[in-house]
């Protein structure tokens, strides 16, 4: 099928008079309702009001602007410290839209800097690895891949694991971390 001029003009009418996009290749035959819209873009036609019922009064388009929408939780508040209901002095709104494309807001947001972890000293000690190939890898050596495995110089940690761990202690501590500490580094 091609847009010949009659189409295209008969497309701009019943467009103009508001049917839908599926109304509108119904009308014309042997065109998808995706061809209309993207024939509708290209030719950069107005957008029309969605339908669904009457227009809303002036009153309620004020009412429904100085609304603002729920906020999700600030999960980063209660790790600082603070109530959920503390908020930074700019908090973001609703995005602005023209015609039926929503615009892009520049929000600045006040940072924190996060809290400091306090640890143990023990676990900042990163193991000296013996750099094993997989080949020389048991059932009591540490499995933690390091590098890429397409390349010559990848390599297992090779030191020496517990039982019921595929990983030494300080890699075990990377692999396995509990919820709560991802969802804060997260």
């Amino acid at each position: 099928m091609s847009w010949t001029d009659e189409r295209v003009e008969k497309l701009k009418q019943l467009w103009s008079e508001g049917l839908s996009a599926s109304q509108i290749a119904n009308q014309l035959g042997g065109v998808s309702r995706n061809a209309v819209i993207g024939k509708v873009h290209r030719l950069a036609l107005p957008g029309r009001a969605k339908s669904g019922g009457a227009t809303p009064s002036a009153a309620t388009r004020a009412t429904a602007r100085n609304t603002a929408p729920p906020r999700a939780p600030n999960f980063a508040s209660r790790a600082a410290g603070r109530k959920p209901s503390d908020t930074p002095a700019s908090a973001p709104s609703a995005p602005r839209t023209a015609g039926a494309t929503a615009l892009k807001q520049e929000i600045v947001a006040e940072t924190e800097a996060a809290p400091e972890q306090k640890t143990a000293p023990d676990n900042n000690v990163v193991p000296i690895m013996r750099k094993i190939p997989l080949t020389d890898l048991t059932e009591r050596t540490c499995k933690w891949p390091v590098g890429d495995p397409t390349q010559e110089d990848f390599y297992f940690c090779g030191c020496e694991s517990p039982e019921n761990s595929p990983y030494c202690k300080y890699h075990a501590k990377l692999a396995y971390q509990p919820a709560s500490d991802r969802r804060r580094a997260g």
